[in-house]
């Protein structure tokens, strides 16, 4: 059962005759990006097929038990901090966010551990008993992660991309920086335990990318980490998507609940509205679309002809893996289990192997690879007194592949083995404690999210399908048409998103030279 928010929120008199911005979509993309809108004075529109915002970051009640679906960890958090200064607000004034220490356990089939926190020695005391020998490795990793934090995100992805000048004048930066080089083939380039090769280059899939193909900009995520922490919302990141709606009502703007947006309407090669599932016309002087960029290129200007974004181009394009998810409550556990934390990654017998049948060869593996989320121990909120909730997920392909997964006969059988390796490697004895469960496969991807393919984190973040290759936060294909989330400049993850709408609303103009 999902808790119901108001559709319509009067908007502010003195807003009346403000140009109109129009989001597609509320998830924390078009959020933020309505939010910083309406601060700029714009008249905002929020439009969402579903009944809460969120989007991806949205959550489940089911008997007592919260399952957030999407988003589990907050980094970066001054990205949200920034956005509401952006608006005159206190971030810390309506969210809780608490940082996590440690911030996750990797546990290896041998028996192995390694515990990530944000204290320097105490990770360097990790590595060196792991592999002592890989401890000046590790020192010269942490200076690349943080030189590249300083290109990749702090110049890089607070600045639109969509000019090609903009690109070759970073051209030389990205090769000194060796962008060419995958994550994965970074590690091992410092560190030669297979583990910690593991434990430095995972950090990809949590947006969608391949460690062994994705380029190696990306190890800024471990500076991410150790410079910022990782945080939890209380309330989960749910909570952050409804002060994010409090905060756009604030400003008079308008959220429209469970109203599905059928297509954009150009007209003289300008975006001038949208056009509903129910025939309605709703009209604006700026469209920004915080659908999967596949999607609104795809399907919402299907009817307007693309030059860059055709969709021959999609098909070819590299997309993220899909989604096996488990949501599960059980009863009278909190006590028990009290090796398992908060954020827990379980390694199956094989690495690159699992990954390359996931991205490259498109098949179901038989041994798995597990994230679980274990919230109550950090929020009484998520389960009832004495009971946990948790969130385990398993990458799996998406369903573009030559010969896609039929999850209708897959996901029992692949819900026994998850149940297996649960109860064999972290939580014995859980199964006959479940009360309440809900399971994602890429199929509830596609048809609750409109995600291409059922993937997870939209296109894949390649070098070629980043920065100036990425869908842009301005569209070229359409006057007056905007880009934000995940499917866009710079990316997925939280702090990608949410800098996605800071991009964005560096391009829309100011409201009063809109015509």
């Amino acid at each position: 059962m999902m808790t119901k928010f108001d559709t319509r929120l009067s908007g502010l008199a003195g807003q009346k005759d403000a140009p109109h911005a129009l989001v597609v979509g509320a998830g924390l993309g078009g959020l933020a990006s309505a939010m910083r809108l309406g601060a700029r004075g714009y008249r905002v529109t929020v439009i969402d097929r579903l009944d809460v915002p969120g989007g991806r970051g949205s959550c489940l009640w089911k008997d007592g038990h919260r399952f957030d679906l999407g988003p589990t960890i907050v980094t970066v958090p001054q990205t949200f901090r920034e956005l509401w200064r952006a608006c005159g607000r206190d971030f810390d004034a309506d969210v809780d966010l608490r940082a996590l220490d440690p911030f996750y356990e990797i546990r290896w089939p041998d028996g192995s551990t390694f515990t990530a926190r944000q204290d320097t020695d105490a990770m360097r005391a990790e590595v060196a008993r792991l592999s002592p020998n890989d401890l000046p490795g590790y020192e010269k990793f942490l200076k690349d992660s943080e030189r590249r934090y300083w290109f990749g995100f702090e110049d890089l992805g607070r600045r639109s991309l969509h000019r090609l000048r903009d690109l070759i004048a970073v051209l030389p930066t990205f090769a000194w920086l060796r962008a060419d080089k995958s994550v994965y083939a970074h590690a091992a380039s410092r560190v030669k335990d297979e583990r910690l090769r593991m434990a430095l280059s995972f950090h990809p899939l949590f947006i969608g990318g391949d460690p062994f193909n994705v380029t190696s900009m990306y190890i800024l995520v471990s500076h991410l980490e150790k410079e910022f922490g990782v945080h939890y919302a209380m309330g989960g990141v749910a909570a952050i998507a409804k002060a994010m709606a409090d905060v756009i009502a604030d400003q008079g703007g308008v959220l429209r609940y469970e109203t599905e947006v059928d297509e954009i309407l150009v007209r003289d090669g300008r975006a001038k509205g949208v056009k509903l599932t129910t025939g309605e016309i709703v009209t604006a002087d700026v469209v920004v679309s915080n659908a999967d960029a596949g999607f609104t290129y795809d399907h919402l200007l299907r009817n307007t002809p693309r030059r860059r974004w055709t969709p021959k181009k999609l098909a070819k394009a590299r997309w993220s893996m899909g989604l096996f998810v488990w949501y599960f409550g059980t009863k009278g556990t909190a006590g028990m289990w009290k090796d398992v934390g908060h954020h827990t990654i379980l390694n199956g017998p094989r690495y690159k192997g699992l990954v390359r049948d996931i991205f490259i060869n498109g098949t179901l593996s038989d041994d798995m690879s597990l994230y679980v989320h274990r919230p109550s121990v950090t929020d009484p909120t998520v389960a009832p007194e004495g009971d946990d909730t948790f969130y385990v997920l398993s990458p799996v392909p998406h369903l573009g592949h030559k010969n896609p997964v039929d999850w209708e006969s897959e996901r029992a059988a692949y819900l026994d083995k998850m149940s297996d390796v649960l109860d064999a490697q972290l939580l014995p004895g859980f199964r006959n404690r479940i009360t309440a469960q809900e399971v994602f496969t890429p199929e509830e991807f596609r048809s609750r999210y409109l995600s291409p393919h059922g993937t997870g984190f939209s296109i894949e973040p390649r070098i070629l399908q980043s920065a100036y290759f990425r869908p842009h936060n301005v569209s070229e294909e359409v006057k007056g048409l905007y880009l934000t989330g995940a499917g866009t400049h710079p990316g997925a993850g939280l702090p990608g998103v949410i800098s996605s709408a800071e991009v964005l609303s560096q391009l829309v103009p100011d409201p009063e030279t809109v015509a």
